[in-house]
Order: C-alpha cells, then sequence, then structure tokens
C-alpha cells in the first residue's frame, strides 16, 4: 500500500509540473509562444486562461501530501481538467488538427488524469480499507 501511495504521489508531482510550467510561461509571456499577433482582449484571455492551468497544477500539487485523503479534491480537478480536455476536442473537430503540444495536452487532460483519478480512488480505498476509515 505505501509502496503504490509513493508512486502515486511522486507521479502527480512530476505531472503536475506540466501545467504549472505551460501556465506560468503564458502568465508571462502571453502568446509569444505561437508567435501570433493578437487583440489586448485576447492577449488578456491567454493570460487568464493560463493561470488557471497554472492553479490547477499547483493545487495537484496540494493533493500530494496525504493523498489517500484528497479524493474529493483530485475529482474535482480531474473533472475541471476532463471538461477543458472536452473543450479541446470539440475545437479539433471544428476547426482541425492542432499542433502536437494541443494534442499533448489533449492525452493528458482525457487520458491521463482520468488514469491518475482513478489510482487515487484505488488507493484512497485501500487506505480506508487498511485503517477503517469511512
Amino acid at each position: 500500500m505505501d509502496k503504490e501511495r509513493r508512486l502515486l504521489q511522486q507521479t502527480v508531482a512530476i505531472v503536475a509540473i506540466v501545467p504549472v510550467a505551460i501556465g506560468l510561461y503564458g502568465v508571462l509571456f502571453g502568446q509569444a509562444l505561437t508567435g501570433d499577433a493578437v487583440s489586448i482582449s485576447a492577449e488578456s484571455h491567454f493570460r487568464f486562461l493560463s493561470a488557471l492551468l497554472l492553479g490547477i497544477g499547483v493545487c495537484f500539487w496540494s493533493t500530494v501530501p496525504s493523498i489517500e485523503i484528497k479524493t474529493n479534491r483530485f475529482r474535482i480537478l480531474t473533472l475541471l481538467v476532463a471538461i477543458g480536455g472536452l473543450g479541446r476536442l470539440v475545437g479539433l473537430m471544428l476547426t482541425g488538427l492542432p499542433s502536437l503540444f494541443m494534442i499533448g495536452g489533449l492525452f493528458l487532460e482525457l487520458i491521463v488524469a482520468p488514469i491518475l483519478c482513478l489510482w487515487q480512488t484505488r488507493v484512497a480505498n485501500r487506505y480506508a480499507e487498511e485503517f477503517g476509515v469511512a
């Protein structure tokens, strides 16, 4: 149990680097990554969404200590990520194939995050059984 818990903690800590790093970059540099010229309003919106991404990554990091009892937080964060992924998927269907980085984001949002959530639930259930916690 403890080995699996530690492996989950390490995995979440590492995977959460992605939204933290990309979110921080987007907040600091805006659309510079794409090189596209956009309106000030679009730039502001991009930075806002980048800050949300940064916050989601930090919130995932907050689940790492005592990850076995942070099920509700983990599920809410996963739901937010998956909803974002569904939005990205709609965009893919409406406008075409985005960059490889965006496909990677889609993979993290719709596959990796739900798998991690299921794994966290497994660890939480095993913890509850072992220690008699409801």
